[in-house]
């Protein structure tokens, strides 16, 4: 994998969801050269994995992917998948990012995307972009309109087999890959990093990871999802539909005592 070179930018934004896509969208129709920094793989973020968004109740992922193409083809934007920032300090009017990217175990330079990596590996793990009602491979695109379209290996979960090696068409496997940290310059940068769900792990009463089909909001919404993992709504434990669904609205949320 070819080192990405230290760069000057005009604006750094964080985080490539809706929000940074739009930022970066915005500001590079202006003129501007921008870098978009991502922790995942792919940009897109949360939205991509919604079913509607209110009020028009329009699809989301229909929302989402063209302004992620628009975003990976536009002339003055940059994208920074797989890394983080490890360190930002300002000096004068200028802002330095000291940012890690993380290995993919794949060459970027030579993926092509075919995913033969993927239909070959032996290995099924839990897929996280589909609320891990479904499994996917350790090795894998994460999911079909993810941009860029590499492939990453789940190396907790991959047993060097070597048929990824073996089937991969540019010899685009790397199990030697190392991080790569360089670093970004910009005159301005913009905080886009999205939320995380609150955790109820310690909240026992709700049931979640305890009592059969308590999920969490992003979960339903993949069950909602037309691209879902079974197009429809069923229940976890036995894939019948339920009679009923009740929600918990802002569970942890406003509890103090979580911080």
């Amino acid at each position: 994998m070819n080192s990405i070179q230290n760069t000057d930018v005009d604006v750094l934004v964080v985080g490539g969801g809706i929000a940074g896509l739009q930022t970066a969208l915005d500001l590079g129709d202006q003129g501007y050269h921008v870098a978009i920094v991502e922790k995942d793989a792919t940009i897109g973020g949360k939205m991509i994995r919604l079913s509607k968004v209110f009020p028009t109740l329009d699809c989301a992922s229909c929302i989402t992917t063209p302004k992620m193409a628009a975003a990976a083809h536009h002339e003055n934007i940059s994208l920074y998948t797989y890394c983080d920032i490890n360190k930002l300090t300002r000096d004068g009017q200028i802002i330095t990012a000291g940012i890690t990217q993380r290995p993919r175990y794949v060459d970027p330079d030579k993926c092509i995307g075919c995913r033969q990596c993927e239909y070959n590996c032996p290995v099924y793990v839990s897929d996280v972009e589909q609320g891990g009602f479904s499994a996917t491979k350790a090795i894998s695109i994460p999911f079909s309109n993810a941009i860029p379209q590499l492939a990453v290996l789940d190396v907790e979960n991959c047993m060097l087999c070597g048929k990824c090696e073996k089937v991969c068409p540019t010899q685009a496997i790397d199990y030697f890959q190392e991080p790569n940290t360089f670093s970004l310059t910009a005159k301005t940068a913009v905080l886009t990093t999205g939320f995380e769900l609150t955790s109820v792990a310690d909240k026992h009463q709700y049931g979640k990871g305890e009592i059969p089909n308590v999920i969490d909001s992003l979960q339903m919404e993949r069950l909602l999802a037309p691209h879902g993992p079974y197009n429809r709504v069923l229940r976890p434990s036995d894939g019948m539909e339920p009679d009923s669904v009740a929600y918990i609205q802002c569970a942890g949320s406003r509890d103090k005592s979580m911080g």
